[in-house]
């Protein structure tokens, strides 16, 4: 497929698709005049590194994160190093204080929300 139908089946633009490229994270074929030609496993891909991305990870840490994953079904394959695994889980620990921030942000926003209701 061509990257204007990868970015309207994934909702991704065109120049992220193009960024994604440069950083190592997607992989194109060239047709005999130049054009971009990616598989259907590119639409898993584009989503996987949009989950990752919304999750707060950063290209780099994505570009060693996806051989490890497999496209057709993003569970983990048997590449993972544990400095891979170390990193991975620091992200997660990151993650949940990030949550947990948030919910106590909420938590002071909803008391506002009861005080200025009553």
């Amino acid at each position: 497929m061509r990257i204007g139908e990868l970015a309207r089946r994934t909702a991704v633009s065109e120049r992220s698709l193009r960024y994604y490229e440069t950083q190592g994270l997607l992989r194109a074929e060239r047709t005999p005049g130049g054009h971009r030609d990616y598989g259907d496993w590119a639409v898993d891909r584009v989503i996987r590194i949009q989950a990752l991305y919304a999750a707060g990870l950063s290209s780099k840490k994505i570009a060693q994160l996806l051989p490890c994953m497999r496209d057709t079904d993003g569970r983990p394959s048997a590449i993972a190093t544990p400095r891979l695994v170390a990193d991975l889980t620091a992200e997660r620990d990151r993650i949940d204080r990030t949550i947990a921030d948030l919910v106590r942000s909420r938590e002071v926003l909803d008391e506002v929300i009861d005080a200025a209701t009553d």
